[in-house]
């Protein structure tokens, strides 16, 4: 369901939600915190793809209420699981988040395969080592990112991407810091067991094979 550059209200949205629980995607781009709040109930449907870039206001703290389980289980409810923990895809594209936010996905979404964190000014090399860590979910699971515009990104990310498994796509277009020889090294050195092509300048993709 996409609902993104709407003035949908928190009211509009908690009505939808509690008629729709077998909803699976959901698009609240542009859309204020005050609405995408609504999902932060037990009443949220278990989404695999969530879009909630350049939401209003949406910074760590509104991600720590969006993605922890939810507060206001009925009583003798015993899964205290987030509620976006089947979430596979998810655009963040734009927040005003850190680390912090990461964590928190690694913690409560274990399946996220795709994430874009494009224009979010705070990603750094750090973040992505966080991402890429020994025993995190994510180093396993990501098949696709998104870092265009992360000004703080720069080739240290690339070394930190050989660990994940099942990495397929890597947007660093844009990156100031990000060098074509540091994506020419990364294709190099990942070559021995996979093979990636730049398709556009700081663009890297699998080759299907």
């Amino acid at each position: 369901m996409d609902l993104s550059w709407t003035n949908i209200s928190k009211k509009q949205l908690s009505w939808l939600i509690n008629r729709l629980p077998g909803l699976r995607v959901l698009s609240l781009a542009g859309c204020s915190w005050a609405a995408v709040s609504a999902l932060c109930t037990s009443s949220c449907p278990l989404l695999r793809t969530l879009d909630v870039q350049w939401v209003e206001g949406l910074k760590d703290n509104q991600m720590k209420d969006l993605v922890s389980p939810p507060a206001d289980n009925r009583p003798g409810q015993l899964d205290c699981r987030s509620k976006l923990r089947n979430v596979e895809a998810l655009s963040l594209a734009g927040l005003d988040i850190t680390d912090a936010s990461l964590r928190l996905i690694i913690k409560h979404m274990p399946l996220i395969s795709q994430l874009d964190l494009s224009y979010c000014n705070h990603i750094t090399d750090q973040s992505v080592n966080i991402l890429t860590a020994a025993g995190t979910p994510s180093r396993d699971s990501l098949t696709h990112i998104n870092l265009s515009v992360c000004n703080r990104v720069t080739d240290q990310s690339l070394s930190f991407f050989k660990r994940c498994g099942n990495i397929a796509h890597i947007d660093l277009r844009y990156c100031k810091q990000v060098t074509p020889e540091g994506c020419e090294q990364f294709i190099a050195e990942m070559s021995i067991s996979v093979q990636f092509r730049l398709r556009e300048d700081k663009l890297l993709s699998k080759l299907l094979s």
